[in-house]
């Protein structure tokens, strides 16, 4: 249990020990006042709460007092035990009176309920507040003792935990120095081996200098040899190119001839056909006008050849000076 739990059940057992003493003041104060009503001089009815109030007030001083005694530890003596029962019996004989008087056994009973739990809770409450700090000491005292041995067994692991790192640190400075002495062995080896590996890769070296240059050497005859291919064949490959060249030059001057020699014909021909003698189908119109373009005739001429108006041809001529309209025209004139 640890402090919050005491402080918890010493607030539960005071508020439980105030609540029960209230409860039986109030109940003593409306039981006894009308018993001392009944014995008292008419002139003094006004007195009667005065005796169930002194009683109850000694009560709470003796509860009130035990509290702060068994909290500090002390201890009041034989007096605050007599002054506990004396007010504890005075309570219970003021509260049973009336029914002792009037031989109501029932009554007795009923009404010595509250002040025989106020005496019992008076010295629980008090028997209570004293095993409490009894029982936290010892409590303290076991968990003192259990911290105790937990900071020696701590001490005692720290102290092997410092003599095993002594003795780890002694094995890895004997270690430390037979690495030293296998590295430095390792190291001579090592010299040894990078000797014998330079010697070896000077001589390697050598060799393939000697194979690079020979190789080099037959890497130049075949370049040599596949220049003179490659200009052999460009040579060859212009001499092609110019042949070509001619023969599609001749070529053009063939068709240019047979261009314009077909353009003779076709403007003979149409010349030779005459002016139409009515207007001629539009498809057959637009073939006749652009076959007089191509051969110069006027628009006046071709219209008479076509049978058209001579506007309409004008038009057809302007269609064929544009270069986009003048290609297809052509090429329908052609077919």
């Amino acid at each position: 249990m640890n402090a919050v739990q005491t402080r918890s059940a010493e607030r539960a057992l005071s508020g439980g020990t105030w609540l029960i003493v209230c409860g039986a003041m109030l109940y003593s104060i409306l039981t006894v006042t009308p018993l001392m009503a009944a014995h008292t001089a008419d002139g003094w009815d006004w007195t009667a709460p005065i005796l169930p109030v002194v009683v109850d007030a000694a009560v709470v001083i003796v509860v009130k007092l035990d509290d702060v005694l068994a909290r500090l530890g002390g201890h009041g003596g034989r007096w605050p035990i007599v002054l506990r029962w004396m007010t504890g019996l005075m309570t219970l004989a003021l509260n049973t009176a009336d029914s002792a008087l009037q031989k109501d056994m029932v009554g007795v009973a009923v009404h010595s309920v509250a002040p025989l739990l106020l005496i019992v809770t008076a010295e629980t409450s008090l028997a209570y507040r004293r095993a409490i700090p009894r029982a936290v000491s010892a409590l303290e005292a076991t968990q003192k003792a259990e911290r105790e041995e937990r900071e020696r067994a701590a001490r005692e692991r720290a102290e092997r935990a410092r003599t095993e790192a002594r003795e780890e640190r002694e094995h890895a400075e004997r270690l430390a120095r037979e690495q030293r002495d296998h590295e430095a062995s390792l190291a001579r080896e090592q010299a040894e081996r990078e000797e014998r590996q330079r010697r070896e890769e000077r001589e390697a070296r050598e060799r393939s200098e000697a194979a690079e240059r020979e190789a080099r050497e037959r890497r130049d005859r075949e370049d040599e040899q596949r220049e003179r291919e490659r200009l052999t064949r460009e040579r060859q490959a212009r001499e092609r190119a110019e042949a070509e060249q001619r023969e599609r030059a001749q070529k053009a001057e063939r068709e240019r001839c047979e261009r314009a020699e077909r353009a003779e014909r076709e403007r003979a021909e149409l010349l030779s056909r005459g002016p139409a003698e009515s207007k001629l189908p539009e498809g057959e119109a637009r073939a006749i006008v652009a076959t007089a373009f191509t051969a110069g005739l006027s628009v006046r001429q071709a219209a008479e050849l076509c049978g058209w108006s001579v506007g309409w041809v004008s038009s057809r001529y302007v269609e064929h000076r544009a270069p986009a309209a003048g290609g297809a025209e052509l090429a329908m004139a052609s077919r």
